[in-house]
């Protein structure tokens, strides 16, 4: 593996560094002050829009996009692989809230319009997936459920029963991301088509709900540590009473849920841990800011042992957090997601974990100021312990990993 970045990846840098700071970190506050003066809290600040159009004028859009085959796709997006993409992702972790949304590479959205670029028809495609391109509307991935442990995604217990030329749904979800935001248009609702079959990973099946269907009710906004995430949209329950859409909205086969979920949540876990790392490097900038302003017990912190130690540990961890990102993004390339599936799941147990704890360590040096607003520390926090949770727990991955390398001495 060759660690230097290629000329396109390196001109995108620069382009999206120069980005970040003439654009996105000034218009954080914007952002912030925007949103306290809206009539509701989930619409969008004027900002926002601001940046996506300027995004666009200077060709960051859609940077995420690799199609199945793990090659570069030019079709949807710059046409980039995932080595490519993961410096560009980092960077826009820097600013979670504003710059994956401004370059159109926000989760859900991503991952949706993955899985209707490799498993929708022509028809679905047209209707959603082209809106979603051009970030126009957002969507939403309707999959967690309350009552069952959703980590085993074979316990979902939403029903969408086939009757004539219709599907009808029924079920309950929460912590549905991006379901708040008036923009999110349609839902992938996944659910049991055939929840007596006899393989349990060929009972679900995934079918598009576009929000107006009658029967579909987002009920509430569900609280990340407090916080509502306004500007992801959200995290959501939704109720589905008796919805019913046409058959044409099945994504794919019947039974063939399980499979696009899969499909879907790889490049996902991967995207979240390239933006934790910009998100970590954050940390540390704010954190030897912090350091060399403040004086405690008659020195500056920065000259305390222990906040050296702090600062000297999260460099080390990120900078093999990287590597480990970097590999996984090369395997998927050149191997593709099944050949990485070992360091898909490693990164997504180390990397949440590590970040968390940098993010931890900067808040305790930041004092009270750590957990305030004044500073994104607690948020980020918030978002990133979250994701030790998000895309399956740490645990799950723990046990699959384990199993993959015990099955060798079996």
């Amino acid at each position: 593996m060759d660690f230097a970045f290629d000329a396109r990846t390196e001109e995108l840098r620069h382009k999206l560094l120069a980005f970040m700071d003439e654009y996105v970190h000034p218009a954080e506050q914007t952002a912030h002050e925007q949103r306290a003066a809206l009539a509701s809290p989930w619409d969008t600040p004027a900002v926002v829009e601001e940046l996506k159009a300027e995004a666009r004028r200077q060709g960051l859009w859609n940077l995420f996009f690799v199609d199945q085959h793990s090659l570069p796709d030019e079709e949807h997006g710059a046409g980039l692989t995932n080595l490519q993409y993961a410096p560009l992702a980092e960077i826009t972790g820097r600013s979670p809230q504003l710059a994956p949304t401004a370059l159109n590479c926000a989760a859900p959205d991503t991952g949706n319009m993955e899985v209707l670029a490799q498993f929708g028809d022509a028809a679905q495609q047209k209707q959603w997936l082209q809106p979603l391109l051009a970030g126009e509307i957002r969507s939403a991935f309707a999959m967690t459920e309350p009552e069952v442990a959703s980590s085993d995604a074979t316990n979902i217990e939403t029903r969408i029963e086939r009757d004539g030329d219709d599907y009808v749904i029924n079920g309950r979800k929460w912590y549905i991301s991006g379901a708040m935001n008036p923009l999110c248009q349609i839902f992938i609702v996944m659910g049991k088509t055939d929840p007596d079959g006899a393989d349990i990973r060929r009972q679900q099946s995934m079918i598009l709900v576009p929000r107006d269907t009658p029967g579909l009710t987002v009920a509430r906004a569900m609280q990340v540590y407090g916080y509502e995430d306004h500007y992801h949209g959200g995290h959501a329950e939704v109720v589905f009473d008796n919805v019913r859409v046409p058959v044409g909205n099945l994504i794919g086969e019947e039974g063939g849920g399980f499979g696009i979920a899969q499909a879907r949540l790889g490049p996902g876990r991967i995207h979240h841990c390239m933006r934790l790392i910009g998100m970590a490097e954050r940390a540390i900038e704010l954190m030897c800011r912090r350091a060399v302003s403040r004086t405690a017990f008659g020195k500056p912190l920065a000259q305390q042992g222990v906040v050296q130690e702090w600062i000297a540990d999260a460099r080390v961890a990120v900078e093999q957090l990287r590597l480990l990102v970097l590999k996984t993004a090369w395997l998927m390339d050149t191997v593709g997601n099944k050949g990485a599936h070992t360091e898909i799941q490693a990164i997504k147990i180390a990397t949440p974990r590590t970040v968390v704890d940098i993010l931890d360590k900067a808040v305790q040096l930041h004092g009270a100021g750590g957990v305030s607003q004044d500073f994104p520390l607690a948020e980020l926090w918030a978002g990133a312990r979250t994701l030790r949770l998000a895309d399956g727990p740490d645990e799950v991955h723990q046990r699959s990993l384990a199993r993959r390398e015990l099955k060798r001495y079996l």
